[in-house]
């Protein structure tokens, strides 16, 4: 993300309105173009949140430029605004109703599971459809007719990686440390349930304050339990260093988490610490995928780096896609581009072919399902360890 549209967002903030930057990434010709197909981006492009927001952001603007770059949708170019949550929900909001309300657009991507959640009255009394593409509670396929996923919830790899631990790994006792919010409460109950309904036994159950700094206090409980696996429901920012305060208490034991922590700044944060943690993937990898190998590729040559939260930005740079072809499936019908109309024809429509996650279908219960990626750290880089369908 450039650094004049970051700075454009936090003098918003400061005034007290929702961070806006617009965004038309096929250059002077296509901002001025009248007719550009407009649609929202609602991330955290500062606070906690923003290391991994920024590079969400900058895939979803590969996918637009790469869109536009072939004639755009139906000949018009595909315009962006980008909104800067913070990964606050009051900030959410404000980002909700001024696209809703100012921008006019018909459907607004978002992410962050406390976020989505806030946006979808909104999006409901406003008829603006919200995709949500990286947040993984349940509760997201619940949230009301606009709000749909890209993104497979927890019931998909929570589900996954809380069998595994119970059955393929042989663990009986499993100690479950969660952060008290939309993210963790609903993933902690399903892997609760799910372990113990394949036999095993759950031993410690801490909650922590998602402002919290220091966790000894749960996690000296976790430690007096004396469990063979720990699973870990936090945020891709706090994750690290709970694993690392677990670390420095003596938990030595395997930890599974979710697809926040699988990313390459874990193992640069933590080292030796982040071996044997694993944790679930839901898109391929560059192993899998000769052109997932080719962006990972493009960031480390443009960039200088591996993204953070690389599934993450994968569904990101594909949002736009499913974007692109709801908008074409409007203009082919001659359909005003309502958010009524866009909700209309995303379900319609159903299934979409994604360049860098696969097929993608949205079932009519607004949920997604994908294949779940195991990871596991070892000899300090992520290996797979097993693919679940």
């Amino acid at each position: 993300m450039k650094e004049n549209h970051l700075s454009i967002s936090r003098r918003q903030l400061m005034a007290g309105t929702a961070a806006a930057a617009t965004l038309a990434l096929a250059g002077p010709a296509a901002r001025a173009q009248e007719g550009a197909l407009s649609f929202g981006l609602a991330l955290p492009l500062s606070g906690s949140q923003a290391l991994y927001g920024q590079d969400q952001v900058k895939a979803a603007e590969w996918g637009v430029a790469e869109i536009n770059a072939t004639g755009g949708v139906n000949g018009r170019m595909l315009e962006m605004i980008i909104l800067d949550t913070q990964a606050d929900p009051q900030l959410g909001i404000q980002a909700a109703q001024r696209l809703i309300s100012v921008d006019k657009v018909p459907a607004m991507v978002t992410g962050f599971s406390a976020v989505v959640k806030a946006i979808a009255p909104v999006a409901d009394d406003g008829k603006t459809v919200q995709l949500s593409v990286g947040a993984n509670s349940p509760a997201v396929a619940r949230l009301g007719d606009y709000t749909y996923t890209t993104f497979p919830l927890s019931t998909v790899d929570i589900t996954a990686v809380a069998n595994y631990a119970a059955t393929e790994m042989g663990k009986s006792r499993a100690a479950i440390v969660f952060i008290n919010n939309e993210t963790g409460v609903v993933a902690a109950e399903l892997y609760r349930d799910v372990f113990t309904g394949a036999g095993g036994e759950v031993v410690a159950y801490e909650a922590y304050d998602p402002k919290a700094t220091d966790w000894t206090g749960p996690l000296l409980k976790v430690r007096a339990a004396e469990p063979d696996v720990i699973h870990l429901q936090g945020l891709v920012a706090d994750s690290p260093q709970v694993i690392a305060q677990m670390r420095q208490l003596g938990l030595n034991q395997p930890i599974t988490s979710y697809s926040g922590v699988y990313n390459p700044q874990l193992i640069v944060q933590l080292g030796a610490a982040a071996e044997g943690v694993i944790a679930t993937s839901l898109a391929p990898g560059v192993d899998d995928d000769p052109k997932v190998m080719a962006y990972v590729e493009r960031w480390k040559s443009e960039v200088g780096r591996e993204p953070n939260g690389l599934p993450y930005t994968q569904y990101l740079h594909d949002a736009p896609f499913v974007v692109a072809a709801v908008f074409k499936s409007l203009l082919d019908k001659g359909l005003p581009l309502t958010g009524d109309n866009f909700r209309t024809e995303l379900v319609a429509i159903g299934t979409f072919e994604q360049p860098l996650t696969g097929k993608l279908t949205i079932n009519d219960d607004h949920t997604v399902d994908k294949p779940v990626y195991l990871m596991e750290v070892k000899g300090g880089k992520w290996t797979k360890l097993a693919v679940i369908d």
